[in-house]
């Protein structure tokens, strides 16, 4: 049986043939797409695993072993909006543990770097960077110690005397292999949040595939007349139900279990690539993307026997009644039942608005099956949509091509829809997706301040942080004016006596003690009053780097040689704006004063910027994978129509009918549910995307810019421009050979 169903599957000559390399090609993007997508997720649980070991110097880890303890403080460090991770350690004796990525600590005055940061200070001037560090780079960091071949970590070599009387600093006897029971911010390891990254992969898969899911059944319908045909005629000579089941079954299985195979080949083609992608704002190492054996085989597996049930379903009306395919009668239109997936999820993302879930799994389940389900929501009601628009407009027409392209719509709906079911669903994840990251961004995105504090340098205590020192050293204040681009700079006094501080102020809340000759220097920080000598200014405006430069602060009633003399909490300098400038700057600071972190407008935000960079990758991914797979599956599903029905065409121009006439009406029975389904889709987005935002991080929603509708009119015009190329190949198919061979 199933050596005579692969015969009777390319009986048909090339066309047969072509049906089945679509179907095939179909199945392959799907399951490429497919692996990608769930290796990606294994990835981000690998790296996650690798950064373990940073977290630990945490205060909540007890474990021991009978070893010489090894100091260790790790901290943090920016270069030009990229975060550089620092470890200092200082053994105590010969059995001290050794982090991964080494053989061996490092001596006082050497520092192992990751790669990325190796090749960095290849490139760059000591002064800008590699003056951060001791001595000199005694190797680079294996890749077990790094989530990401992008990662900036360096191991930096110190006496016990350089670290035991840093705050922070602590005595660990082993290294981290797992998160420590508690992180009171003391934890840099924490990694991705894998559960945030799987929903959000779990999203793009489901965007991703739904489109290839219908380019397959719409690959699968080519020629779909001819086939039912000959079935019903094996039917009626004698076959039973479940040969045709299997004949027909035959077809799509070898079809999509070859496409299986070239998909892991194009998983296997497209991992590197995957890996450049950073979807969690670094990129992966590509022998991260791999597949557990449970995901390769349920792909391998499922996929054929998904086709074989697909096709199956497809052709069910043959193995039901063979006279139903001879008899065609008009199919029963879609019920309203259709509309109930759709209303119930946006009904399930419109409960947890101001109910979100405590757990991440609930987060999970709740939204991700929220918009899986209005995706499936939109396939299931497309076609009692087509249905309702073609009746509502075959009421107000009286045009022939309009009269008929409605009816015939309003008779077989699923069909209609059927063509543009791909587009749909591509439309709808793209406007949830660019609302929801456009929305992200504007709330999250916008870094303190304005471009003027671009060129700000800070660096000093923290609220709660003892002053860096008593006073700035000549050598260092002279170094600092030496800098190509220096500007100005303005010290940031303690204020042990809270001197202007707002009644019940908390201990070191106190604004800062800012002689106004240094605030001349740095009119972004704001200016004194007139006659004053000293002001006080928070903490905050130093610390956020936010522009004041319209701010007059408040005059302290302290003479300046008094607050000259108090011990020095904040170093504000303003220079050009470049970056051979702020790094030369901050790399000076660092030397001076290497337990406190400066701070830049770029470093602000820079873990957050990276994260919206994924998060924007993945847009940009759903958006040239689904247009083009929906593109294809249109063209296809058209010329699948007008092949299934040459003859009845062929004999409306024997009758007279004219060519441009017929392809009015192919073109509207494709345009009307695009265009109708489409603003459905468009308006759902919002919807979905608006509540998914109010629930989940209390925003709400920002209307996408202009640039987001030029491209929905764009892919609009482009769907209609495939249907368009389609229409000539009406006057070829249609000829009078077609009615007499019908």
């Amino acid at each position: 049986m199933i050596r005579f169903a692969l015969r009777l599957a390319v009986s048909g000559g090339r066309e047969a043939v072509a049906r089945l390399i679509v179907i095939a090609a179909a199945v392959a993007i799907g399951v490429g797409l497919l692996l990608s997508t769930l290796a990606s997720i294994n990835a981000v649980g690998k790296a996650n695993e690798r950064v373990l070991w940073t977290n630990t110097g945490a205060a909540s880890r007890t474990e021991t072993a009978p070893v010489d303890p090894l100091w260790w403080w790790d901290h943090g460090d920016y270069y030009d909006g990229k975060e550089i991770f620092r470890v200092d350690v200082a053994a105590t004796g010969p059995t001290a543990p050794v982090p991964p990525g080494l053989t061996r600590l490092p001596a006082p005055g050497e520092y192992y770097a990751s790669p990325a940061l190796a090749d960095l200070l290849r490139t760059t001037p000591a002064v800008e960077l590699g003056d951060r560090f001791p001595g000199r780079m005694a190797g680079v960091l294996g890749d077990e110690a790094l989530p990401s071949p992008d990662s900036l970590y360096v191991i930096e070599g110190r006496t016990p005397a350089e670290i035991e009387h840093i705050a922070g600093a602590s005595k660990v006897t082993t290294i981290a292999t797992a998160l420590p029971p508690t992180c009171d911010n003391d934890c840099p390891g924490l990694g991705t949040r894998g559960d945030a990254m799987t929903l959000i992969l779990s999203v793009v898969a489901g965007a991703l595939i739904f489109p290839v899911v219908i380019f397959i059944g719409t690959a699968t319908r080519l020629s779909t007349a001819t086939r039912e045909q000959r079935y019903a005629a094996m039917r009626l000579v004698g076959a039973t139900p479940r040969q045709v089941s299997a004949i027909s079954a035959v077809e799509s299985t070898v079809a999509a279990a070859a496409g299986a195979v070239v998909g892991f080949g194009l998983f296997l083609l497209l991992r590197p690539l995957v890996a450049t992608i950073p979807f969690t704002g670094d990129r992966f190492f590509a022998e991260d993307l791999t597949l557990t054996p449970l995901q390769a085989a349920a792909t391998a597996l499922g996929v054929p026997v998904a086709a074989a049930i697909a096709a199956r379903l497809a052709l069910r009306r043959v193995t039901i009644s063979p006279l139903g395919v001879t008899r065609r009668v008009t199919p029963k239109p879609p019920g309203l039942w259709r509309l109930a997936p759709l209303l119930a999820g946006l009904a399930e993302l419109a409960y947890f608005v101001n109910r979100r879930p405590d757990s991440t799994d609930g987060q999970t389940a709740a939204y991700l099956t929220g918009f899986l389900t209005v995706m499936l929501g939109l396939v299931v009601a497309g076609p009692w949509l087509t249905m309702a628009a073609a009746r509502g407009v075959a009421r107000r027409t009286s045009r022939p091509a309009t009269l008929i392209a409605v009816r015939r719509l309003a008779d077989d709906p699923k069909a209609g829809f059927r063509s543009v079911a791909g587009l749909v669903l591509a439309l709808f994840v793209t406007t949830a997706t660019v609302c929801i990251i456009g929305t992200i961004n504007e709330n999250r995105g916008s870094l303190s301040g304005g471009p003027e504090t671009r060129a700000v340098v800070s660096h000093g205590a923290l609220v709660d942080e003892a002053p860096m020192t008593d006073a700035l050293p000549d050598r260092l204040l002279a170094e600092l004016r030496a800098v190509p681009g220096f500007r100005g700079l303005a010290v940031g006094h303690d204020n042990p006596q809270a001197i202007g501080a707002e009644p019940g102020e908390r201990p070191g809340f106190a604004p800062s003690l800012v002689l106004c000759t240094d605030l001349a220097q740095t009119p972004v920080a704001g200016y004194c009053p007139a006659g004053a000598s000293v002001v006080g200014v928070p903490p905050w405006a130093f610390l956020d780097v936010r522009s004041n430069a319209s701010k007059e602060w408040t005059a302290a009633p302290i003479s300046a040689e008094e607050a000259a003399r108090l011990p020095v909490r904040n170093v504000y300098v303003t220079t050009d704006g470049s970056a051979a400038a702020k790094e030369q700057v901050r790399t000076a600071l660092t030397k001076a004063y290497p337990q406190y972190r400066s701070r830049t407008v770029g470093d602000w935000g820079s873990s957050q910027q990276k994260q919206l960079a994924g998060w924007r990758q993945l847009a940009n991914v759903v958006l040239l994978t689904t247009l083009p797979i929906a593109g294809c599956s249109l063209a296809v599903s058209v010329v699948a129509g007008l092949s299934d029905r040459r003859r009845p065409f062929a004999m409306l121009r024997l009758t007279g009918a004219p060519l441009r006439l017929l392809q009015w009406v192919i073109g509207l029975e494709s345009a009307l549910p695009l265009v109708v389904v489409a603003a459905i889709a468009t308006g759902t987005g919002f919807a979905a995307s608006a509540m998914f935002l109010k629930s989940q991080m209390e925003y709400d929603l920002v209307s996408p810019g202009a640039v987001y509708f030029v491209l929905v009119a764009l892919g609009l015009a482009a769907s209609l421009g495939i249907i368009a190329s389609t229409l000539p190949l009406l006057r070829r198919i249609t000829g009078p050979e077609a009615a007499r061979n019908g």
